[in-house]
């Protein structure tokens, strides 16, 4: 039977092939190379690629996108911890429903959202429209700054941070927090001790499901940053704009590794993939 059901997987694995291990093959080739565009006449092999990676403005994106990451991580784990808790410890009856809205806004299209936020972040905005607010010529909204990156990397990620929290905390065994109050513990020191520890997994996998995006996304820093903020994403979009595919490729193949490293750091922590759904 379970030969049945790899056999089901093998469109699946000549698609990942195509779409996924064949342009990471080719990117990866495309490092060592010098040429203009897609033109192959004067084509060389070179390192000289790699001096990009020492480039100021290589720097200050990667360090860009390192800030904001870690920025829009951590509060993602803050808040995406606080609504996962409060949800598991509630007595809704459907809490699948509630999870089904938190994500609710995922099942649209990314641009559009981001688009829709850059909206509420100007002074006249959708809300200004319906109510008829009369606002000051002069009124600076939020869009084009740090905080508004911030924002809508949280508004976009934070379910990814949720679910995976939500689940470990699903499975740990009630009778544990149960033994832990009756050995005397209070509410808190039961959940220092047992209830944390062993939503960790979920704590790590939901922090790397966040933490990637935000690291090599372009469009929530070009729309809501309104291009004066540039991250690595978008460093690797104007190098594939103006066709120097070869140093592009250079700077994805290192968010790749990172990318693949992340990966392993969650198969470290949860081998099973409890917390990955």
């Amino acid at each position: 039977m379970n030969k049945r059901f790899q056999k089901l997987a093998t469109p699946y694995l000549i698609w990942l092939y195509i779409l996924a291990l064949f342009p990471a093959v080719f990117m990866f080739g495309l490092m060592f190379f010098n040429m203009e565009g897609i033109d192959t006449d004067e084509i060389s092999f070179t390192f000289e690629n790699f001096k990009q990676l020492a480039e100021p403005s290589t720097r200050i994106a990667l360090l860009n996108s390192l800030k904001f990451s870690v920025l829009s991580t951590a509060l993602c784990i803050l808040l995406g911890y606080i609504t996962a808790y409060f949800l598991y410890k509630s007595h809704i009856q459907n809490k699948f429903l509630v999870l089904t809205i938190l994500i609710l806004p995922m099942w649209s299209n990314l641009l559009l959202r981001t688009q829709a936020l850059a909206n509420i972040m100007e002074p006249n905005n959708i809300f200004t429209s319906l109510f008829h607010i009369q606002v000051k010529e002069d009124a600076v909204g939020i869009a084009g700054g740090d905080l508004a990156v911030i924002i809508g990397s949280v508004f976009t990620y934070l379910p990814f941070m949720i679910l995976p929290i939500y689940t470990a905390l699903e499975k740990i065994d009630p009778m544990l927090e149960e033994a832990s109050l009756d050995l005397g513990s209070n509410e808190f020191t039961t959940f220092r001790r047992v209830t944390l520890p062993l939503s960790l997994k979920g704590v790590v996998t939901g922090s790397v499901m966040v933490f990637l995006p935000c690291m090599s996304g372009f469009a929530i820093p070009e729309i809501l940053g309104k291009g004066n903020i540039v991250m690595i994403g978008n460093i690797i979009e104007q190098f594939f704009k103006n066709m120097n595919y070869n140093i592009g490729s250079l700077l994805a193949i290192v968010i790749l590794i990172l990318i693949l490293a992340s990966i392993a750091l969650v198969n470290k922590f949860d081998k099973d993939g409890e917390t990955v759904l």
